[in-house]
């Protein structure tokens, strides 16, 4: 195995360290927007490790779990803990995160019941470039991929940069301005991955995908750090 196709094993080690940091904070304070985004990191590095499974060896199941976790649900899931984050209105985030699960039920149900092509398989090649391919995609698969990759991309980074704004504008912990800035960049890398495979650079969203949990690990890094602050913060200071 040549060291590019190694990336996703690294990616998929930093992201369940990650998953795993976040849900320990989700313990020990029970705040629902670290649970999102520990559950979101979780379907990260499931994504990951199929892609990284999938480059050495063929399975159906696993490619199904690398559609469903790396394609669909990531990002959505990972933008709901930044939705529980900046609405403080239980209720909404609760309808929103119920409306949320029951997609990503019939997405589950879709993607485990569309038509593989086991025989279209190539060993080697990174699936992100086959797998249209191996699974025969439906319109409402389609659909429900764009829907939730749009969902959680303007959550996820546009929540990331409201809070950095925020920060700056009360000129309130730089730190935690930082962090989200940080993060927004870190989340952009994982969701220019179409751009890429249209590009025919489908090798690339290798470093792309560690890109994006490195500079996301990072950014949370930043933002969790104790520092003082020179006035009230605001209410996504708190995280």
């Amino acid at each position: 195995m040549d060291t590019l196709h190694i990336l996703p094993f690294i990616s998929t080690a930093i992201t369940f360290v990650f998953a795993a940091v976040v849900l320990n904070r989700y313990w020990h304070g029970r705040r629902r927007h670290s649970l999102m985004w520990g559950l979101g990191l979780s379907l990260y590095g499931l994504g990951t490790l199929a892609e990284a499974y999938l480059a050495i060896r063929w399975s159906p199941v696993v490619l199904r779990l690398w559609y469903l976790s790396g394609a669909m649900l990531t990002a959505a899931w990972l933008g709901q803990g930044t939705v529980y984050l900046l609405i403080r209105k239980p209720r909404v985030a609760d309808s929103l995160a119920a409306g949320l699960l029951l997609i990503s039920l019939v997405a589950a149900v879709l993607v485990f019941t569309a038509p593989l092509d086991a025989s279209a398989f190539q060993l080697r090649v990174p699936v992100s470039t086959q797998y249209k391919e191996l699974l025969a995609r439906t319109g409402p698969m389609i659909l429900l991929t764009i829907l939730l990759n749009i969902y959680g991309t303007l959550t996820l980074v546009g929540g990331a940069l409201w809070s950095a704004w925020l920060f700056r504008r009360k000129r309130v912990l730089p730190g935690r301005a930082l962090g989200n800035v940080v993060i927004a960049l870190g989340a952009l890398f994982p969701a220019g991955a179409g751009t890429l495979i249209r590009l025919g650079l489908g090798d690339w969203l290798y470093a792309s995908e560690l890109a994006g949990a490195a500079l996301m690990f990072l950014g949370f890094w930043l933002a969790t750090q104790p520092q003082p602050a020179e006035g009230r913060a605001p209410a996504a200071a708190r995280a």
